[in-house]
């Protein structure tokens, strides 16, 4: 820069100039391109691989092109009230926002000030971390026992600057969850103090009958805010839609802090017609996971790799081998996977659970890379 003017350096803040910047993987088209294949098979980003159900798929293709001219309803208001008829909460207990990110954002804005922190897991979701560190927040990050949530150590974790404790439940990556009986112990001890987020992004998929419903506890814990998503269960990851609710309190605090207009018309609609046929795209959904969890753990014993994640729509895989050397391997095959070291776990690999074909593709292109 010229010497006339002084460095850009000093206009950022010390909390900014530390954060490394998020580097989004490449469109699949030049992916293929880069790696010599054609076909990809996205196992990295926990999709489902049935994609929409039929009624979301209806409200898309009744959308009239014309109405990209007009704003979106700024509140989402057709979609909190049909989530308030499914959930028996009233609609105001409900906020709507362009993806995860942008709702824990809300969270952290409505209730950190300067001095405060957050609560969360070490490998867990690193957004909670992310978002917290760019706000100039600090992050407490609790090592994981047992790849899950250590609620002794978070609770000792916490002081009286601390204002929101994040729990992904079942956590992602390592897919463990808190059952019913611990996560009340937990919220009884931490007796209101904190807002406690519960992010349920993957619940859906959790058929345990020891699994807890956060949105059935939000009556009984005015700080528990529960995030869910319309991305991973429901395939709508395209169009950036997820949802929080909580005690209408706490949720008219959030609400301060949110940005009208950000989630747009077609992901409204999409997200109504989910669920309007949301049991059965649970179920089936349900039944694609459990087969290709099951055709894994068998084939990965027989490969000799340990793995867990008895939950969600993915499996975590230790290898004998660095994660990104696998990672350019299994692309040369068309499979991309997640690798792990981004969430603290060096060597392993986050799978995608799929169609048994595709799973079968990504064995068979696998077993060279542990063999090698």
């Amino acid at each position: 820069m010229s010497g006339r003017f002084p460095p850009l350096e000093t206009l950022v803040p010390p909390h900014i100039r530390d954060i490394e910047p998020y580097i989004p993987s490449k469109p699949d088209d030049v992916l293929a391109k880069m790696f010599g294949c054609q076909m990809i098979y996205r196992l990295n980003n926990n999709e489902n691989a049935l994609g929409p159900s039929p009624q979301a798929l209806a409200a898309l293709r009744s959308l009239d092109p014309r109405q990209a001219a007009v704003y979106p309803s700024g509140d989402a208001y057709h979609l909190r009230h049909k989530l308030a008829e499914r959930y028996g909460h009233p609609s105001d207990a409900f906020l709507v926002g362009n993806g995860a990110n942008e709702l824990i954002a809300f969270v952290i804005k409505a209730f950190c000030h300067e001095g405060d922190n957050i609560v969360t897991a070490d490998r867990t979701f690193t957004v909670y971390e992310w978002v917290a560190g760019f706000s100039g927040f600090e992050a407490r990050l609790v090592p994981l026992a047992d790849y899950g949530f250590d609620d002794e150590a978070m609770l000792a974790a916490v002081d009286d600057r601390t204002k929101i404790i994040f729990v992904c439940n079942p956590n992602n990556p390592t897919g463990t969850y808190w059952d019913e009986r611990r996560l009340r112990r937990f919220l009884d001890r931490v007796a209101g103090r904190q807002i406690v987020v519960l992010d349920e992004a993957y619940g859906e998929f959790v058929s345990a009958g020891d699994f807890p419903d956060g949105m059935s506890l939000i009556n009984e814990y005015p700080n528990l805010v529960v995030f869910r998503t319309f991305s991973k269960m429901f395939a709508l990851a395209a169009l950036r839609i997820g949802y929080l609710a909580g005690d209408e309190r706490v949720v008219e605090v959030i609400r301060r802090t949110c940005v009208v207009y950000s989630v747009n018309s077609i992901a409204q609609a999409a997200a109504i017609g989910a669920l309007a046929d949301a049991d059965d795209q649970i179920a089936r959904t349900r039944r694609m996971v459990n087969e290709a969890r099951a055709f894994l753990r068998g084939e990965l014993a027989r490969l000799g790799l340990v793995h867990f994640g008895d939950q969600a729509n993915y499996m975590v895989v230790r290898l004998p081998v660095s994660d990104t050397l696998a990672y350019r391997k299994l692309m040369r095959q068309g499979i991309m996977v997640r690798t792990m070291t981004g969430f603290r776990f060096p060597n392993h690999i986050r799978v995608t659970l799929g169609p048994i074909p595709v799973m079968e593709k990504f064995i068979a292109a696998l077993e060279p890379v542990v063999a090698g």
